[in-house]
């Protein structure tokens, strides 16, 4: 008998950058966030803001609040989400996860304070609202032009829990500081690719393969607009890994046959 293979959800994920603070440490940082010992998926892992997309991410209602992005040209980037409205939806997924989890809010809005946008992440976050009725009452215009496609994972077939996942990078709004919502998440470092990795090298940090792949090619950039210019220039595959046991141990084996074995 055959085992039963989950259907993976469509999900996005963001990786927020900004210069190094201190020169250094190397040209840019990322914003990795800590997930939920109790998580069901990849507990305690340090991991890009991200989620599943909610089916008000992908309605009608959504489209006049995107600037930059319709879902054509959604659509034509991701090449191969199972409709339009998914592909645009997966933009709409990660600013509105990245604003849950972070609190950091990838839009074009009015004049807003702190405590503002503290007050109605809270609201959010409680079920007193959703981010369809805060994007309309609060007029902001999500700014997914800001967004560039980056990369995509799926979550091996051996898995209960699988996700089809989009990663998209952009550069981190200046004025805003992350807060992680100390649900699903338990903490984050704004941290280069490099540290990142040494980190994971060193026991101290750990991570899942698609999180160190998407470093590793990070780390080959200088800046952040090089990583941009590199990801407008790239054709990104969908990367479906294998898993096996080797040696009594369970490793990931990539497309092209390299095996990544975890860190022990």
């Amino acid at each position: 008998m055959h085992p039963i293979i989950a259907t993976p959800k469509e999900a996005a994920t963001v990786i927020l950058m900004r210069p190094a603070r201190k020169a250094d440490n190397g040209p840019f940082e990322v914003l990795m966030v800590h997930r939920h010992p109790d998580s069901a998926f990849v507990p305690e892992c340090y991991v890009f803001p991200g989620g599943c997309i909610d089916m008000e991410d992908c309605g009608p209602e959504m489209i006049p609040h995107c600037r930059g992005r319709d879902r054509e040209t959604a659509m034509r980037i991701l090449g191969d989400m199972p409709t339009e409205e998914i592909a645009l939806g997966a933009w709409i997924a990660g600013i509105r996860e990245t604003f849950e989890e972070t609190g950091i809010l990838l839009a074009h809005t009015p004049p807003m304070t702190k405590e503002d946008l503290d007050g109605h992440r809270r609201r959010l976050l409680a079920g007193e609202t959703t981010f369809l009725q805060l994007v309309r009452d609060e007029r902001w215009l999500l700014a997914v032009d800001r967004l560039e496609y980056f990369a995509h994972w799926i979550t091996p077939e051996f898995l209960p829990l699988r996700y089809d996942v989009r990663f998209f990078i952009v550069r981190a709004p200046e004025e805003q500081v992350a807060c992680p919502d100390g649900i699903e998440l338990t903490g984050h470092v704004w941290t280069t690719p490099h540290h990142a990795l040494a980190e994971y090298a060193a026991h101290r940090f750990p991570m899942v393969l698609p999180t160190i792949m998407t470093l590793h090619e990070l780390a080959d950039h200088e800046s952040i607009p090089a990583v941009f210019a590199a990801a407008r220039r790239k054709n990104v595959p969908a990367i479906l890994t294998k898993v096996e046991t080797r040696d009594d141990c369970l490793v990931e084996i990539m497309p092209d046959g390299t095996v990544f074995s975890p860190v022990k």
